[in-house]
This record gives C-alpha cells, structure tokens and sequence, in this order.
C-alpha cells in the first residue's frame, strides 16, 4: 500500500513537473515572440517616420520653388510702385510663410515693400538697417548665381516678448539681359513648416528645422506621447544655406501582432493554454454541477414533501406514475397504493367510477385541458366523500414531446363551509339592512311630517283664537262677514297642509323604496308660491324681510313638485335660522335693526347647453354663515348643529335634486351670510317630445 501511495504522488510529481516545463516553454516563446513583434514594429515605425521626413522636405522645396516663380511673375507684371504694391498686398495675404516682401533696386535701396497681414512687423523693434550687410551679400549670390539666394537663418526678436527664426530669399531681377533689381524676401521658418508640409505628412509627428550642431531653431506639431521616441533627419539643401530637418514620433504601445506567421504561433500556444484551462474548468464545473444538481433534487423533494396542495402525474395511458405526500394524506392511502394504477383509480367513489372513466378517456384523448379547472368528488380510504378542484396540464419532457398530463388537486371542503357560513352571514347582514332603511325611513317620516304638521296646529290656533275672540266681543256665533272669511281660509290652510302631509308621507315611501317619481311640468313660480304661506308665517314670527326674485323668462321645469316644495322649504327655514342664530350668538356682529335680516329668494335661468337647459333656484342669508369643521359634514345625514334638529334635511335635498339630475351646491356671501343654490331640468317642449328616435334595436 505504501509502495502504491508513493508510485501515485511520483507520478503525480512527475505530471506537475512536464505542467510546470511545458508553461515555462509557452511563456518563453510568447516572450520572444513579444520581443520581435517589438523590434519588427520598431522598424516599421522608422521607415515610416523617414519616408515622412522626405516627403516634408519634397514638399518644402517643392513650395518655395512656387513661390520664386510667382515672385518672378510679379517683378515682370508690375512696374510701378503703386500697382506693386497692390498686387504684393494680395501676395502675402495667400502665402502665409511670408513675413515681408521687398521690391529693391541695383544699390540695393527699397523701392517699395509689404508686411504680412498674420503677423506684427518683424523689423519694427530692430528695424532692417542693421541686417543690411547680410541681405546685401545674399543678392550678391543670387546675381551670381542669377537665381534665388538663401540667407542663415537669425532671431528677430518682438516687442511681446517673443521672437522669431527667420531667413531671406534674394531673387535677381533681369530686364532685357541685364540685372534692374532684387526682390527681397523674408521666411518664418515656422510657418513654412506649418504651410508648406503636407497635413497628411505632418499628422502625429513633431516637425523642426535645426542647425548642424542640433540646435533647434523652429518647431511645428508635437508628437503624441508614448515610451518611446523616434528621430529621422533629412537635409533641407537651399542656394546659400542648408537647414535639418528633424522628424519625431512616439510609439505608443506596441502591436503584439505585427505578421501574419507571429501572430499563427502565438494564437496556436495561447489555444493550447485555453484548452488546458478549459478542461480544468470543464472538470469543475462538472463536479459542481452534480453538487447543484443534488442540492436542487434534494430542495425540490423537500418542497413538494411540504407543499399542502395535491400533485399527480399520469403518462399518456392514465397511469399515475408521481404522487406528493399531500395527495396521500389527502386519501388516506400510501404512495404504493397509488403508482402504476390506472382507471378506475381507487379513489374514484364506486357510484361515480363509470361517468369518471368516460369523462376521463374523452379528456386525456386530447392535448388540451381547461386551465380553470373543474370539480370533481373523491373518496378516501375510510368511504368519506369531500369535493377537489382539479386543474390539469401537459407533461412536457426536456425535448419537446408530450409525455403524460400534471395536476394539481384542492381540497374544498373547508371553502365549501366557508362559504356556506358566508352566505348566512350575508343573509343576516341583509335583514340587518331591511331594519335599518325602515328605521330611516320612520326618521324621514318624522322630519319631514314636522312641518306640515305645524302648519296645521298654527292655522288650528288662528282659528281658536278668532273663535275666542267673537266670543269675548259678545257674539254668540261668528257671524261676522270677515271672521267667516279668516276661519274659511285657515280651515281650508289646515285642509291643505293635511293634504300636503299625505303627499310627504306617499313620496317620502317613494323614495326609501328607489321607485321611480311622477314627475310633472310646473312654472318655478308656482313652486314658490306653494311655499310663501308656511315661509311668510315663519318669517313673520322671527323678524325676517323676504325678498322675492323670479326672471319672468324661466321656462317650466319637470320635477316632483311635492319634493321640490320640501327642498325649498327646508333651504328657507334654514336661512332663517341662521339669521336668527347670528342675533343670538355672543360677540357676534349684530344686525343694527330687525329689517337687516332679509331673506332672498331668486329664480333665473342657469347656464346651459345645446342638450340641456337648467333653471337655477336660489336662497341667500344674512348669516353668520358656515364654518370649516362643519362644511366638511353639512350634508352627512344626521349631523346637525342644532339642539332639536335630526341632520337629514340637507341630505334629503342634496339627494332629490340628483335625482332630478340637478346640482345643489352653496358658497359665503359677502360681507356676511350664505346662500344656497340648486337647478333643475326644463322641461322638454312639445315638439322635441314628437322628434323620432334614433336608437338601435
């Protein structure tokens, strides 16, 4: 065994050490791969940079070899000062490079010259006389030469601080074979590297003219940063002077690919690797894919172990091949006893088998089950029946293919008696709602009788008290003509509001019931003056001054004039007392005689539409008008602010006027008081009642 132990660590030592070989060669090869991509591109970046600085210097000598000819074009053209100087203005103003360009004769003196418009005079600090030794032996080379001379190059220093390396040109001027004069000309080395080197060229390197030592005299363009620097020179040789010129680039870092041949070998040792490494990967996750696996069979038997819902699986043939503990605890039998069992399952109560089995086979023919479930009825092993809901659907495997159908199985028994002890409670709740509306209905009653009622007893006193005052008088019976007439009209008063009882008490029942009104055409005026007595009597007795204002143009509304009456009465005994309990409560503003209580009553048309018009109704108070705390509740039924008062008044007209399809609604009146507003339908004229209808069956 020891023997055993020490071959399997040896040739496990043995493989680490061939691992450990074979990772130092790969690295070493993509090492010196790495280290000849560097060098090749390297190379390649010097070449370019090279190929780039002879190109500048082309393109240099290529741009001043333009310039001498346009110089000579101009000496040939122009003559005179003035045109010169024209013509040199326009000159300068295309070629950028030029500072200065001077039109001298034989001795050298100026003719005539003209600055760049790009820069400040360049002369203007020093001036030219002290450089006139040097331009004088540059045209003495180009006459001999007898074409354009180059000055070295100076520093021009300026008055902002800076400077400026600049060289001359000297260009012969030959008329008839013999030499009239020079043309002078003054180059910013800068600017020719800027204007006269290609854009393409000069992107991404630094470009520079230095002398022979490498001093730099001018730069354009900064290369880009990078670890490494690359130079190139290539000489700029001009008649009388010879300038470097300096390229410089940067390279960044390297591209690790620079062939075709580096870049197979390096992609077949990096594939190797990634091969090595993926196995190793593969293997892990191998083995922690079966770790999850298990955890994940393990979890889902722990769920369905705990799940207090019923699972069967049956295959294509109604055998059961799963079941879960709680459909067995549901049926009181065992696993065993359900598994490879087919119809009629043992479940099944005996009197119900054969309508299963025939509602069975026709559903497992196809492979479409409803979602929502059906019920059904099961036995347990005892012989005890219960009521499931049962919903099905189909077992599909991993590939795709039907394999037999899943449900899911409820027992319902408990819903069933919830439901039942629901139902009773609901029938109790309603009963309850049956007591209550008749308890509200008795109340409306009451309310809504207190008026009339007391219409009656005030016209049943008026009549005693005449009675008692013929009496007194000495007359045995009242014969008198007016006292006949006054008990007349208050019998026939209390005849009225009897009748006016009845009619509350009929629509008040009317209305507890929802049933539909009869509703008839009435002037607003008549319902107005249905009202006056019992209002004028009230406003009578506490000191209130009615005023009345109808719009004689309202059109007839269509209401329930025995309800609308009541709303309008309710409104005005409210106003009413409102204004006397302003009087009464302490520290409020008292009114400073009893004529300021005043009572408004307004009826005009309201704003309408093209398929409905509204006539609106108005009752306004002098008040002390309504409260926030008690805005929030006005028209919650039996709410009141009054110590004898129910609270259904307001409520009871807010709900007759939306059943009219009104609106009752009311706002402050300034600078005190409240008024109470609602509107009802006109009623439709003749003719639109005759219109034909439009409907669909």
């Amino acid at each position: 065994m020891k023997l055993y132990f020490a071959g399997v660590l040896g040739g496990a030592s043995r493989r680490w050490s061939l691992w450990a070989m074979l990772v130092a060669l790969l690295v070493g090869l993509l090492g010196l791969l790495v280290w000849l991509a560097g060098r090749y591109e390297a190379s390649l970046v010097q070449d370019r940079l090279e190929h780039n600085a002879a190109e500048a210097v082309t393109d240099i000598r290529s741009g001043l070899t333009r310039n001498i000819q346009t110089f000579q074009a101009l000496q040939s053209s122009e003559r005179m000062p003035e045109s010169w100087h024209l013509s040199a203005a326009r000159l300068l103003r295309e070629r950028r490079e030029v500072l200065r360009l001077e039109w001298r004769d034989v001795a050298m003196q100026t003719l005539g010259f003209v600055e760049t418009p790009y820069h400040s005079a360049v002369f203007e600090r020093l001036g030219r006389s002290s450089l006139q030794a040097d331009v004088g032996l540059t045209c003495t080379t180009a006459a001999r030469l007898s074409g354009a001379a180059y000055s070295r190059s100076y520093f021009m220093p300026q008055f902002d601080g800076m400077g400026m390396e600049v060289l001359d040109m000297c260009l012969p001027i030959m008329a008839a074979g013999r030499l009239s004069g020079y043309t002078v000309v003054t180059y910013a080395l800068q600017d020719i590297l800027a204007e006269l080197v290609g854009k393409q060229v000069a992107r991404g390197i630094g470009l520079s003219f230095t002398e022979a030592d490498g001093t730099r005299l001018a730069l354009h363009g900064a290369p880009l940063r990078g670890r490494q620097v690359y130079v190139a020179q290539q000489l700029l040789d001009l008649p009388g002077n010879t300038l470097v010129l300096r390229t410089e680039n940067r390279l960044g870092t390297p591209a690790l690919f620079p062939n075709v041949l580096t870049a197979l070998v390096t992609a077949m040792a990096l594939a190797l690797l990634a091969v090595l490494f993926l196995l190793a990967r593969d293997m892990r996750r191998r083995l922690k894919v079966e770790d999850d696996l298990g955890e994940a069979l393990a979890f889902r038997k722990a769920m369905e172990d705990s799940l207090l819902t019923g699972l069967r699986a049956r295959d294509l043939q109604g055998r059961i091949t799963y079941v879960n503990p709680a459909f067995c605890n549901m049926l009181g039998l065992e696993a065993q006893q359900l598994l490879n069992q087919s119809m009629p399952s043992p479940y099944w109560p005996p009197e119900l088998a054969d309508d299963y089995q025939q509602r069975q086979e026709v559903r497992l023919a196809g492979n479409t089950l409803p979602r929502e479930g059906h019920e059904s009825v099961f036995m347990r092993q005892d012989g005890s029946r219960f009521p499931v809901l049962i919903m099905e659907a189909p077992l599909i495997n991993a590939v795709g293919k039907h394999t037999g159908w899943m449900s899911t199985i409820l027992d319902v028994s408990e819903q069933r008696r919830v439901e039942e002890v629901s139902r009773a409670s609901q029938d109790r709740l309603q009963a309850t709602a049956r007591l209550a509306m008749v308890g509200e209905m008795a109340s409306l009653l009451s309310h809504e009788l207190n008026q009339p009622l007391a219409a009656i007893s005030s016209y049943a006193t008026g009549s005693l008290n005449l009675l008692q005052d013929a009496l007194d008088s000495g007359a045995a019976t009242p014969s008198g003509p007016h006292l006949s007439e006054d008990l007349q009209l208050a019998m026939r008063r209390i005849a009225e509001q009897a009748e006016r009882a009845g009619k509350v008490i009929k629509s008040v029942h009317d209305f507890v019931r929802r049933r539909d009104k009869v509703r008839e055409t009435v002037a607003p005026r008549a319902l107005l003056d249905a009202v006056m007595p019992l209002v004028s009597l009230q406003a009578r007795k506490l000191g209130v001054r009615l005023v009345i204002e109808v719009d004689p143009a309202c059109a007839p509304v269509l209401c329930d004039t025995i309800m609308v009456e009541q709303v309008l009465l309710n409104l005005s005994r409210n106003g009413m007392q409102a204004m006397q309990g302003a009087d009464e409560t302490p520290g409020a503003e008292r009114a400073p005689r009893r004529g300021a209580k005043v009572l408004t009553l307004r009826i005009r048309h309201a704003a309408s539409n093209a398929r409905s018009q509204w006539v609106e109704f108005a009752v306004s108070d002098c008040g002390e008008g309504i409260s926030e705390q008690v805005a929030r509740q006005l028209f919650t039924p039996f709410f009141t602010t009054k110590a004898e008062g129910m609270g259904l008044g307001l409520s009871l007209c807010r709900t007759v006027i939306e059943q009219h399809g009104g609106f009752l609604g009311y706002e402050a009146v300034q600078p005190r008081g409240t008024i109470f507003t609602f509107t009802l339908p006109v009623a439709p004229r003749p003719d639109d009642l005759q219109e034909p209808s439009h409907g669909t069956d």
